[in-house]
Order: structure tokens, then C-alpha cells, then sequence
């Protein structure tokens, strides 16, 4: 599928692969960056109809965020459920080459598409020999944080993302292995069926022609470090919405059992708050994150289901349930969960005798709030990969204050930009919810294969 070649001029690099597919003079084959929920659905679309898709993944397997969720709202269907079809569809199909722990370097315009230069990290494992079985994983005694658990579970030096991964190779974080590191070691290698170790792998620069580029690099969160009045991130029992999303997972760090990390006791009363860092110009972002009303009602939702006895509170300034049957969801959670909601905003919180005090203010009647809570989910704002600015300037594409990427027009093209032959796919523009980035993705494949058919066309009447 892959042949050496010379390179493109583009930048220096050890080792160059060229994927060579061109017909009527241009190449039928589009470029998604990002292979979460919004790059999948857009590679699918565009491999579906019969072009070839290269899909582009920084972590060594696809899936994204949706990949870290327990259950989605507002059906509480099991996200693993949902996603795996899609993942294992992704890594199967014919039309789609898929380049995971890969990032693109350089995407310069050719003719009438783009030549890139993607630059794949070596993996030290060689994926062709490699079986997955995960003898090499069980053999490792390195032990780090997870940064796919949000350092609530660990990993080993050598490691997959999930259960569930797709591609499911591992990969070896060299920063870590006692091999790199201190020239010992090498379990891994002595313990592997299939020989697949390769401490002498070097990174590969993937060169490409394409007649697209659809950008659907996805988000962060805002950083709790970045909020002290929320604890700046210091204290144990405060965590994220994502983080209380790897909890209630089954494949997560604790089975699916809500546990406390400080002590590992199971909390009795939680709080929740929303619009943290979100809609508050003054402090942090002064956007809607759009997204946080619905999983703190879900999240309160599932805690209630696994600690019958528990008691969950929510902060909020309003409840913004737009979507289809999400108002309902919410009163859901209200009327048959119990989950109680305070109107107001939470000023700060202290660690105190084995809790954390929540203090802040129920402006519906007007009384200062102080719970002594067991556990805090905070609801950050979702904020641009860095890698969406840098791609931005690469590509000479607008972006708003924030880093959000800017459509050609928000209303009636929402998906194309001001440079032709590039699309948007997700939350690579701002917030979106799951069934909103999946439509937003297939907009940009419909354009992609618009554009296809054009170029297509016009190459055919050209050649007679």
C-alpha cells in the first residue's frame, strides 16, 4: 500500500513514505485530521462513497472523547456500545488508510488539492508482528498515571489506550520505560510471543496528495489549575467531568464503582458545578460550553443509580436543555433521581476533617449554601486543541478570540472555510454535543464529495 520515494520538499525527515493514488490528474482522496467521533463519521462517509479517506490520529488509537464516556445522554445508551462498531469499521475499511499516533507536520496547496507531510511517532513496537495480546502489558513493571483515566487509574510502560482499542498495538511511552531511561529492563521483549519489540524504531514521514482536508481535531478541558476558587486543581476529591466519566465506566479505573481518590470510600454526597471557566468574562471564557447542563444531569443521574443513598447537588446559573427530549431529561433527574439543584454559584472550596466544604449561594432564595461534601465534579469549559491554532496558521484559516476555527459563514456554510477544498468536521468550530457533531461531520463529508464530483466531472470533459 506504501512505497518509498523522494520527498516533497517540505521539511527534512529520517524516513519518507509516499501513499501514491492520483487519477484525472488530481487525487481522489480526502485528509481527516482527528479520528474521534466527528473524523470517523466524515472518513466513513467520504470512504463510503468509494474515495479514499487517510486519517490522521495523534494517540496511538481512535475513538477520542467519546472513547472516555460511560453512557450518553439523553438515553443513557452505553457509549463503548455505540462507538466500537464505528471504531472497528474505521480500521477495516478498504478505502480508509488509517494512521494512528501520527500528527500532521506540513499541508501545502498543489494543483487543485494539497500535499501533506505526516510525521508517525515510533511506536518501538512493530504493529505488523504484533497480535495484541497483551502478554507484553501483564510483564511490564512500570506502573505511570493514565492520562486516558485522568490520572485516576495507571498504565504501564507499554500500553493500549482501552480494552477497546482500535488499533488495539500498544505503544511504549519512553519516558517512562526503565529500557530508555536506564538500559534495563527489557521484559517486554524477552516476554513477547511474536518478537514485535523494536527498541530501534525511528519515526516515519507519511507524504500524501489529496484533493481535501477535512479538520476535526476536537477539544480540551479548561484546566482546573487555571481556577483556584475551584481548588486550582490540589485537591483530591475535586475532579473533572471527565474524570467522573472514567468512575462510572465499566472499563475504567474502578469497574464502573464511584469511589473517592483520596481514601477509595464511596462518597456519600456529591456536588456538581457547571459553568466553571464558562460564562464568566471577568475570570476565565465567556462562552456557553453548551454541552455541561446535560452530563452533570446525566453524570447525578448515574451516580444515584450506583449509590442508592447518596445525594447529589447541582450549582448552576441556568439550565440550558435545548435538544430533543433534553428538558425532559433534566426534570428527570429532579423529579425521579432527587437530584437537587441550586440556582447560583459556588465561590469557593475547602478541604476540611476528610471533606470538601462547598460554599456558595441559592440565589432563588437568597440564603448562602454550604454543603460538606464527600466529592466535587466540576464542569470546565471546553476549550481548542492547541494543535487547531497551529493547523489554522499552516492553513491561513481565521479563528475566533478563543481558538475556535471560523466557518466560511456560520448559517449558511457552516462547515466550509475560506479556503477552498478545506472543511470542518465537530467541535473544531465550538461546543457540540454527540448528535450535532456527528451531523456537522457528515456536512463536511457531503461537501468533500461534492467538490469530488465537480473536480470529476470537469476532468472528464476536459480529457474528451
Amino acid at each position: 500500500m506504501a512505497r518509498e520515494g523522494a520527498g516533497c520538499g517540505l521539511t527534512q525527515g529520517p524516513k519518507r513514505v509516499i501513499l501514491p493514488v492520483v487519477e484525472h490528474g488530481f487525487p481522489l482522496r480526502a485528509l481527516v485530521v482527528g479520528a474521534g467521533i466527528a473524523g470517523m463519521q466524515a472518513a466513513l462517509e467520504i470512504a463510503n462513497a468509494g474515495y479514499g479517506v487517510v486519517l490522521v490520529e495523534r494517540l496511538p488509537s481512535i475513538g477520542g472523547r467519546m472513547a472516555q464516556l460511560s453512557e450518553t445522554f439523553p438515553t443513557l445508551d452505553c457509549a463503548q456500545c455505540i462507538l466500537t462498531p464505528r471504531t472497528v469499521e474505521v480500521g477495516h475499511h478498504p478505502h480508509i488508510e488509517l494512521l494512528t499516533y501520527a500528527e500532521v507536520e506540513a499541508i501545502v496547496p498543489e494543483g487543485t488539492g494539497f500535499r501533506a507531510l505526516i510525521r508517525r511517532h515510533p511506536a518501538y513496537v512493530n504493529w505488523d508482528l504484533c497480535t495484541g495480546c497483551g502478554y507484553c502489558q501483564e510483564k511490564c513493571p512500570t506502573r505511570v498515571d493514565a492520562e486516558f483515566e485522568r490520572k485516576l487509574g495507571k498504565r504501564k510502560a507499554i500500553y493500549t489506550l482501552s480494552p477497546q482499542a482500535v488499533p488495539n498495538k500498544p505503544v511504549i511511552d519512553q519516558e517512562h520505560c526503565t529500557f530508555f531511561q536506564r538500559g534495563r529492563c527489557r521484559a517486554c521483549e524477552r516476554f513477547c510471543p511474536t518478537g514485535a519489540i523494536d527498541y530501534a524504531q525511528e519515526a516515519q514521514l507519511v507524504e500524501v496528495e489529496v484533493g481535501a482536508v477535512v479538520l476535526a481535531t476536537g477539544y480540551e478541558l479548561y484546566d482546573l489549575s487555571r481556577m483556584p476558587e475551584y481548588g486550582g486543581g490540589r485537591i483530591a476529591d475535586v475532579i473533572d467531568g471527565l474524570a467522573f466519566e472514567r468512575l462510572l465506566s465499566a472499563s475504567g479505573p474502578t469497574s464502573g464503582k464511584v469511589l473517592r481518590p483520596s481514601d477509595g470510600t464511596v462518597p456519600r454526597e456529591v456536588v456538581f458545578i457547571q459553568c466553571a471557566g464558562s460564562r464568566e468574562p471577568e475570570r476565565h471564557l465567556s462562552y456557553c460550553s453548551k454541552i455541561c447542563c446535560m452530563y452533570a444531569a446525566k453524570q447525578a443521574m448515574l451516580y444515584r443509580h450506583r449509590v442508592h443513598e447518596g445525594q447529589a447537588y447541582v450549582f448552576y446559573i441556568d439550565i440550558r436543555a435545548a435538544g430533543k427530549r433534553y428538558d425532559e431529561f433534566t426534570q428527570r433527574a429532579m423529579e425521579d433521581e432527587h437530584v437537587v439543584y441550586l440556582r447560583g454559584k459556588v465561590s469557593r472550596l475547602v478541604r476540611e476533617d476528610g471533606k470538601v466544604i462547598v460554599l456558595g449561594a441559592d440565589t432563588l432564595s437568597g440564603r448562602q449554601v454550604e454543603i460538606a461534601a464527600d466529592m466535587v465534579v466540576v464542569a470546565p469549559a471546553l476549550v481548542p486543541r492547541p494543535e487547531t491554532r497551529r493547523l489554522a496558521g499552516m492553513l491561513g484559516l481565521p479563528t475566533d478570540e478563543h481558538g475556535w476555527l471560523l466557518p466560511l459563514e456560520p448559517n449558511l456554510h457552516p462547515v466550509e472555510t475560506i479556503r477552498p477544498g478545506v472543511f470542518l468536521a465537530g467541535t473544531v468550530v465550538g461546543p457540540m454535543d454527540i448528535p450535532e457533531t456527528v451531523a456537522h461531520a457528515s456536512g463536511a463529508a457531503a461537501m468533500v464529495l461534492s467538490l469530488f464530483s465537480r473536480l470529476t466531472r470537469a476532468a472528464e470533459e476536459r480529457d474528451g
